[in-house]
């Protein structure tokens, strides 16, 4: 099956030529995929219409294990069935549009921070799929930057000084700068996760910084100096020449690399325009040999 992309910005993210992905099972076109990930960070791929159970069928077959340790699982059981399922979404188990005090749709405001998914869980996140299923009249945007892009642009100085660092990852920390609370038994369950502030991603060899609003400390640095340097470094990465903004489509799946990539949701009225999207992430595990 023939596979080519169209580059999106100077810096990366690609929109791929026509295919179903409900169809692909050829190890050829699986790893053509992949490729374009190693190259350009984030896939748009067009019409693709996806049942819940196709997709993840198809994450399970791209890229293995996925991740269920969501903030979503501990606060309440999925509508959707499956914790692998995120239900991306202001809609209730009813079908009915979050209210305002809902915990759920408090907890998912902190989207609106630039993030990677899985972070704060050991094995982390490789890649997300995201399936939009309803999309509303209005722009709901998501915006992506490019941490490989980033790590390049920062002076040797500060490469040295940050090579080595670990940071620790925490998604009750990102929601409690939004002033929102986990009780102590779903802290409990959300400990968060050691990384290291810069990786080399092996499909393209490049260096990329590993932040997010979840990153709460650096390790072996006083916390005050530890989150001046996180902020500072994501301020670096989030320039406008190094971010792509998707304008979403009914059926659009984008596919983006957590590794090298940090991402947010733009704000909308999510209290009056329902919208709907089903993600999928992958543990960054080795692959099993016949995927």
């Amino acid at each position: 099956m023939s596979l080519t992309f169209t580059q999106l910005t100077p810096v990366f993210a690609a929109e791929a030529s026509s295919i179903d992905l409900r169809q692909v099972r050829d190890r050829e076109t699986l790893d053509a995929v992949r490729a374009g990930m190693d190259r350009y960070a984030v896939l748009v791929f067009r019409d693709q219409r996806f049942t819940d159970e196709e997709q993840i069928d198809f994450a399970q077959r791209f890229d293995g294990t996925l991740h269920t340790r969501t903030s979503s699982a501990v606060l309440a059981q999925s509508r959707l069935g499956t914790e692998a399922l995120a239900d991306i979404s202001n809609v209730d188990r009813n079908g009915n549009i979050r209210a305002a005090d809902d915990r759920q749709r408090a907890s998912s405001l902190a989207n609106r921070l630039w993030h990677t998914d899985a972070s704060f869980v050991d094995p982390p996140g490789r890649y997300s799929m995201l399936s939009a299923r309803v999309v509303p009249e209005v722009r709901a945007d998501t915006e992506f930057a490019d941490m490989r892009a980033a790590y390049d642009e920062l002076d040797e100085h500060t490469r040295a000084a940050i090579d080595g660092l670990r940071v620790h990852h925490s998604i009750a920390y990102s929601r409690h700068v939004l002033g929102f609370d986990f009780t102590d038994e779903e802290k409990e369950k959300l400990k968060g996760a050691v990384h290291p502030l810069v990786r080399t991603i092996p499909g393209s060899g490049r260096r990329a910084l590993y932040l997010a609003s979840h990153a709460s400390s650096v390790i072996d640095m006083p916390v005050p100096e530890g989150r001046l340097l996180l902020r500072d470094l994501i301020e670096h990465a989030t320039r406008p020449h190094l971010t792509y903004r998707h304008i979403w489509r009914p059926h659009d799946f984008v596919i983006w690399d957590n590794r090298c990539t940090m991402h947010r949701a733009r704000p909308f009225d999510d209290k009056t325009h329902r919208r709907e999207l089903r993600r999928t992430t992958s543990l960054d595990l080795p692959l099993p040999a016949t995927a």
